[in-house]
């Protein structure tokens, strides 16, 4: 898949010490050629027009971005393009994952006016499709899932024509709050499985393998189009994210994202190694195989990335 030899292959492994395909990049390799990073990971900067005037709707209306609050690499294309992915129930997350940048502590009061905000920014964007996403609220009862639903509302007056994304929580799998988020039929319903199961521990300690599949099989019974998400390059083999993929089609999820994980500092889950970009295009080749609706693969790639397109070829039935 690549010009690297057998021989250069042979020494790169992975955390498990099984060799890397031909092709990657660990950390370690990169410091030895005098390069922190390599030539597929790119971010483009974030300036123009568009990105001025997402950056003073954020700021005026007191709202929070998982585009800032998760330091995405893709902030200045995205806010560019006029688009953005808002967080709700504050920027303070109940959990500690050990591959997200958002903050971690015990939660202020619950902001009852935050639907209303955030439903008003969409319309003063016309967004034509709107990603929504939230920290874990684990001390609320329903797991903040009434401002969801709330927030859905108020949108749907305002801006009927947005169709609705909710990247959302595992809310400890109480079924009756992720119901009050199904029962107003967002267009799509997401929840990142985030690795394969073997690095939960490590990963995701608070979250569950077995409930996030869960979350996605109710969703689905609800009616509801569903969608999920891998970080590659925390020490996953290629065959474990493969049964993570065939475990999603099994639940009939829709559209899959596959992205190269970044950290965003020395306190969080090492990069065992940068994924070749011809590995993702493989993975999406898999991925179309299997029955996905929609397959979302390269380095950059993140949950909400281009989410308007991929809903756009979702509902229109095609596979790509």
């Amino acid at each position: 898949m690549s010009n690297t030899t057998t021989m250069e292959a042979d020494i790169l492994r992975d955390a498990t010490g099984q060799p890397l395909p031909p092709g990657s990049e660990t950390p370690e390799t990169l410091a030895k050629r005098g390069r922190r990073l390599p030539p597929w990971i790119r971010a483009k900067v974030a300036t123009g027009e568009e990105y001025a005037k997402v950056k003073k709707l954020v700021t005026g209306q007191r709202l929070h971005t998982v585009c800032e609050e998760a330091m995405c690499p893709n902030l200045g294309e995205c806010w560019a393009r006029g688009t953005a992915t808002f967080m709700i129930l504050g920027d303070i997350c109940t959990r500690a994952c050990k591959f997200c940048a958002v903050k971690t502590g015990k939660p202020t009061e619950l902001d009852l006016d935050e639907p209303r905000r955030v439903a008003e920014s969409i319309a003063t964007m016309r967004l034509r499709h709107a990603v929504v996403t939230s920290v874990n609220r684990d001390e609320l009862t329903d797991g903040g899932a009434c401002i969801f639903a709330e927030l859905l509302r108020r949108t749907r007056q305002l801006c009927p024509q947005t169709s609705m994304e909710f990247l959302i929580p595992d809310m400890l799998g109480r079924r009756e709050a992720l119901q009050k988020i199904f029962d107003e039929k967002p267009d799509i319903l997401n929840h990142n499985l985030e690795t394969v199961p073997r690095l939960y521990r490590d990963v995701r300690p608070s979250a569950s393998y077995g409930r996030s599949l869960n979350v996605l099989a109710w969703a689905k019974e609800a009616g509801l189009r569903t969608k999920s998400g891998l970080m590659l390059g925390l020490g996953e083999r290629m065959e474990e994210v493969l049964d993570v993929m065939r475990d999603l089609r099994a639940v009939d999820c829709d559209i899959i994202t596959l992205g190269q994980y970044l950290r965003p500092s020395g306190w969080h889950h090492e990069v065992i190694r940068f994924v070749h970009p011809d590995e993702f295009a493989e993975l999406k080749r898999e991925g179309i195989a299997m029955g996905f609706r929609h397959v979302e693969s390269g380095p950059m790639v993140r949950s909400s990335y281009h989410a308007d397109e991929q809903s756009e070829m979702a509902s229109a039935g095609a596979c790509g």
